[in-house]
């Protein structure tokens, strides 16, 4: 048999194929967490292996450490089922037990092979494209999908989103007229396409165009904030652009509604909501007990550390932001001791990105903005490589500009804003950094 884009399946279970097909369009739109689908499909065709590759693929998506042993449960109890699967569906298993390793780059390679055979395998697209995206892997990023989206049937369902991840790579290229038009074509064939939302907003953030990004996720929100995933992260978005405009209250009032903790929130809303209060504590606005409650559900135990150092400094902002510093260097010293244990990639990442971004980070804890700048300024270039996207990473140039207003480093505050005002256009955040170094540079520079 094959599934609806052509790709052999080693099933002959019709109930276990409409299953499956069913957890991989939650998996891909967002809609849903894809865990019962899988278990149908496992119940019509035990004999099956996709269903429980399924099932760890997405629990390690999440990023999330303390799935990680669960996803290998499932990976180890599946190997049995080998002796009858198809050769693709061998290589997703051998895919997914180097990403349980923590070998991202190789898990993504892994998907490439699988890709460069079978290009409409949307689970190896989706899964290499957020694991691009989690490495800082700009290029592939983008040409990943290039490599396969002419191959698509645009009559299939899942052809919207994988246009979606296409607009997404472009946008973190800067490639933003590309991105804009790519994301509102996704959406004009399905307007249940997160990612083309979520693409789309990215655009209008890196350009500066705040009130019209709060219309499009407020037009857009009929169909992100029912039942969707990704919610909880268009929400940040959304309060970014409030505070664009230096409406602080607007921003928390989308915190609470979005980001404030909760039994269900995942370790990615966690992080969402340490990036949003830590821009406001930057602006010395009060956030009330919120950084508390956002520790007080966050389990950070030896072994949340290391995993990702996009994670581990998000982390840490949470730890200094309820004033616990020490806490804060035990973390820091915990996530590099992890990330060695984990391997060799996890660890160059960290020492030579995590450790000095969360050096920095601990400085402007402590006031010291010498240091803030010796550790963040010249780290800017090679920033990408902890993950995330170029909104997200600008806390480190927001980080910066707080430390040169307040001190005696007017000049990087001065070359940053310069680099910004040819990039984007100027909003009142930016603006107020402005103003307050104003009188920095004409003092002392």
């Amino acid at each position: 048999m094959h599934d609806p884009r052509g790709n052999p399946v080693s099933t002959t279970s019709a109930g276990a194929l409409a299953a499956a097909e069913q957890a991989l369009q939650r998996i891909m739109t967002f809609y849903g967490p894809p865990l019962d689908d899988l278990d149908e499909a496992a119940a019509h065709d035990p004999g099956w292996l996709l269903p429980p590759l399924m099932k760890a693929g997405f629990l390690l998506s999440l990023t999330e450490p303390a799935l990680v042993g669960q996803a290998r449960a499932l990976l180890d109890a599946a190997r049995p089922l080998t002796g009858h699967a198809t050769q693709r569906e061998r290589e997703h298993l051998g895919a997914l037990r180097l990403l349980a390793q923590g070998d991202w780059a190789g898990a993504c390679r892994a998907w490439e092979t699988v890709l460069l055979a079978h290009p409409c395998d949307a689970l190896a697209l989706q899964w290499a494209h957020l694991f691009d995206f989690h490495r800082g892997d700009l290029v592939n990023l983008r040409r990943r999908v290039a490599r396969v989206l002419p191959e698509w049937d645009e009559d299939d369902p899942l052809y919207p989103h994988v246009l979606a991840l296409h607009a997404f790579g472009l946008e973190e290229n800067q490639l933003y007229a590309a991105a804009e038009e790519t994301g509102r074509r996704a959406l004009a064939l399905d307007p249940r396409a997160p990612w083309a939302m979520h693409a789309v907003a990215h655009v209008m953030e890196m350009q500066g165009r705040h009130a019209e990004g709060a219309q499009w996720l407020a037009d857009c929100a009929p169909h992100w904030t029912d039942g969707n995933g990704f919610s909880g992260h268009l929400g940040w978005h959304h309060a970014l652009f409030a505070l664009e405009t230096l409406d602080a209250a607007t921003a928390l009032q989308r915190f609470d509604a979005y980001l404030a903790a909760n039994p269900e929130q995942i370790t990615l809303q966690r992080l969402d909501a340490a990036s949003l209060l830590w821009r406001l504590h930057l602006l010395d606005i009060d956030t009330g007990a919120r950084w508390r409650a956002l520790v007080d559900g966050w389990a950070l135990g030896p072994e949340q550390a290391g995993h990702s150092a996009f994670n581990d400094a998000h982390a840490l902002l949470a730890l200094i932001g309820v004033g616990d510093l020490r806490g804060a260097q035990a973390w820091v010293q915990q996530a590099l001791q992890r990330a060695d244990a984990l391997g060799a990639s996890h660890a160059a990442t960290a020492h030579d990105v995590g450790a000095p971004l969360m050096r920095g980070l601990l400085a402007y804890a402590r006031g010291d903005d010498g240091e803030v700048v010796e550790a963040l300024y010249p780290l800017r270039d090679r920033l990408h490589r902890i993950g995330g996207s170029h909104a997200q990473r600008d806390l480190v140039d927001q980080t910066l500009l707080a430390a040169a207003a307040r001190g005696r480093h007017g000049a990087v505050g001065r070359a940053l804003l310069n680099e910004r005002r040819t990039a984007r256009a100027m909003t009142p955040w930016t603006e107020h950094w402005a103003r307050r170094l104003a009188t920095i540079v004409s003092g002392n520079d």
